[in-house]
């Protein structure tokens, strides 16, 4: 499923014995919550059918209030972009347009969606923008801000803004990691000093920002880090430099509060591979993640005592999987009972994209048949390879075809990765209360 074999997963399968387990009684009060709307659930698919996305319009915007209130008490000088390749529904970027944040985006792709959206606050960010993206982006520069990923792309950004007779704003992204694939974005910092210094001769670009970001953050460990180490590296500029700098973007990454929840190990599927009982499917792991409200007092920290003693800016953060991963869920029907512990759904993993569930743990709920009672049956989809799986079990008190099951919380990096592969993909219900 995936096309470069690559599992977007940081963590791995080998890690999950190192992980503790998931409370039951959390899992179950989690469940339970979801349950309580079923009747929502069930009705979204009311001449309709299934497999389906359905977009929960309220838990984005509650998500991104919550958001935007425990930044904001610390940081009253911020600006939300929410970043579009999490999920590029349109309705998620169209309803946080309207809640007052700005966008995102790493492509002309979704730099072209966003401009449609009316939104006036874009971020474009992102390694090999291409000239004709440049183009685009100087076409709007009123609209756009340029992160630079590199020397060459700040001749092109320059030679497109000339073309079109204006001068863009722009920022830089500095690397966070140098060592490994997170090199490919952006410059390193001991590089910042000349990188400013060359795009000073610049005419047509207005270099007045710094980037960074770090990912798959459970905890807000890495970006105070790096909040230091920048500290440090600008206070050797002189003040006329680091006066340029009018804003600062800390990126994104911030994991959801319910944390990293993950499969058992050895649980993916192999020829011969054990029964359900030598799997343990009733065992799950999570990795905690920090409130958001932890990332906020600690970032503002790091920022007070780093980065405010010599930058007068505005704060620009980017957060794209907290804010949609609620936001939507997917609704599958049972089409087939193989064997008492083995039934088939009506779809596939291709409204995921990857083979997330060999690892990753969500619960799969029977809304037909509720219960906080979970039971071992590998779900499978009806794509025609083995890896379609969605789980090794399900809350119920039984499982038949016909039955309707949720797969909650899917609306980060699960819509945005969607393939058309042998069966075609689903549509999306706006869930209405």
């Amino acid at each position: 499923m995936n096309a470069d074999n690559q599992n977007p997963h940081p963590l791995g399968q080998s890690v999950n014995l190192k992980a503790p387990l998931l409370p039951r009684k959390e899992l179950e009060s989690y469940v339970q919550a979801f349950l309580k709307r079923k009747a929502e659930f069930l009705g979204a698919a009311d001449g309709v059918g299934s497999p389906l996305y359905l977009f929960d319009r309220d838990a984005l915007l509650s998500g991104a209030q919550r958001f935007k209130n425990a930044f904001s008490s610390l940081m009253p000088d911020l600006k939300i972009f929410f970043a579009m390749k999490s999920n590029n529904y349109p309705g998620v970027a169209e309803a946080l347009t309207q809640a007052g944040l700005g966008l995102d985006v790493s492509s002309g792709l979704e730099l072209t969606s966003a401009l449609k959206l009316r939104n006036n606050q874009i971020i474009f960010s992102g390694p090999g923008k291409t000239p004709q993206e440049l183009d685009l982006a100087a076409a709007h520069a009123g609209r756009v801000t340029v992160l630079v990923d590199s020397f060459s792309e700040l001749d092109r950004l320059e030679h497109a803004s000339a073309f079109n007779g204006i001068q863009m704003r722009a920022g830089v992204r500095i690397c966070s990691e140098e060592k490994g694939m997170w090199r490919k974005f952006g410059i390193p910092l001991d590089e910042l000093h000349g990188f400013a210094r060359k795009a000073a001769s610049c005419p047509h670009v207005d270099l007045c920002g710094l980037q960074f970001h770090t990912s798959w953050n459970l905890d807000s460990s890495a970006q105070t880090k790096f909040l230091k180490r920048l500290g440090q590296h600008l206070a050797g500029f002189d003040h006329s430099l680091r006066s340029r700098f009018k804003f600062l973007d800390i990126g994104g990454g911030y994991w959801p509060e319910t944390g990293e929840w993950l499969q058992p190990p050895d649980s993916s599927p192999q020829p011969g591979a054990q029964d359900l009982e030598s799997m343990s499917p009733l065992k799950h792991y999570r990795f905690s993640s920090q409130a958001i409200t932890g990332f906020a007092r600690n970032i503002s920290q790091a920022l007070n005592r780093h980065i405010f003693p010599l930058l007068d800016c505005t704060i620009y953060t980017e957060p794209g999987r907290w804010l949609c991963n609620g936001a939507m869920h997917i609704l599958l029907t049972v089409l087939d009972k193989k064997s008492p512990d083995m039934v088939i759904t009506d779809g596939g993993i291709n409204l995921i994209g990857w083979e997330r569930f060999e690892t990753d743990y969500a619960p799969l709920i029977n809304l037909s048949s509720p219960s906080i009672n979970e039971q071992a049956c590998w779900v499978m989809g009806s794509l025609c390879t083995p890896h379609d799986i969605w789980g090794y079990s399900y809350f119920g008190q039984g499982i038949q075809p016909g039955d309707r099951l949720l797969v909650p919380d899917q609306g980060a990096y699960t819509y945005s990765l969607r393939q058309s592969f042998i069966k075609p993909l689903a549509p999306v219900v706006n869930l209405r209360k």
